[in-house]
């Protein structure tokens, strides 16, 4: 029987000067072992929401919990069960992929021989073995993008927060990036994750909840979502009944 790792409940987020919440009573639960996406479009809430979530910004009010666990008195130890994957890279270009997993590893007390057999490990999975003493600046986005799951992904957290982690990569890794995240996940890390790839998420996922406004507008599996809007045969069209058609450009 699944337990539920994340529990949120009557959560708000209000910036200061901002007319509107960015999270809006928003309660949600979700389960140990999902791939649970949260889509929306921009704007929706999903930054803001996942950036709580990860103790970096604080809730205006509600709460939530982790394995257990709330930021107030927890923040340590709940640092170090979870995982981030930002959208934008967090590597240092001028350093090797060796050295920014080395680096990285060590900010989690990841150290000496146990922590080099977790980083050649890791690379050679991801196909990047051979180029793991080349500088990050000479490579390709998708070479970016796999050293950067990898470097939030060392210290074995129970929970991982990826936001877009296949913008901009080429299909090939594209696949080997999903063919690890469900690797990760069959071991036992559940997957918070982000996109805008709805065909993706729909293959992906295992439970999704769209946000819109700060709210959310419907929770289920991809195909019971798909099931239960009239005229729709996939995810997208899913999202589209119910965040419409209109653009959300912000400045």
């Amino acid at each position: 029987m699944s337990k539920s790792i994340i529990q949120i409940n009557q959560l708000y987020k209000k910036y200061k000067e901002a007319d509107d919440f960015s999270v809006n009573n928003l309660n949600l639960v979700i389960e140990e072992k999902e791939i649970f996406g949260l889509l929306g479009p921009n704007g929706a809430g999903k930054t803001t929401l996942i950036s709580m979530l990860c103790g970096l910004i604080k809730p205006t009010s509600g709460n939530f919990t982790i394995d257990g666990l709330s930021f107030g008195k927890k923040a340590n130890t709940l640092k170090k069960i979870i995982g981030i994957v930002p959208q934008e890279y967090a590597l240092y270009p001028t350093l090797t992929a060796r050295e920014n997993l080395l680096y990285f590893g060590s900010m989690y007390g990841l150290r000496g021989k146990a922590l080099r057999t977790k980083i050649d490990e890791a690379l050679d999975h991801l196909g990047l073995l051979k180029f793991a003493d080349k500088k990050i600046e000479t490579f390709s986005g998708g070479m970016k993008r796999r050293v950067n799951l990898i470097a939030g992904i060392l210290h074995q957290p129970i929970i991982l927060f990826l936001d877009e982690p296949t913008v901009g990569v080429d299909v090939q890794s594209k696949n080997v990036i999903i063919e690890y995240l469900k690797a990760l996940n069959e071991s036992g890390t559940t997957i918070i994750y982000t996109s805008h790839h709805l065909t993706e998420a729909e293959d992906f996922c295992t439970k999704i909840a769209i946000i819109d406004g700060g709210k959310i507008h419907a929770e289920g599996t991809p195909q019971g979502l798909i099931s239960a809007t009239p005229m729709a045969s996939n995810l997208e069209e899913v999202f589209i009944s119910l965040t419409g058609k209109e653009l959300r450009d912000d400045v």
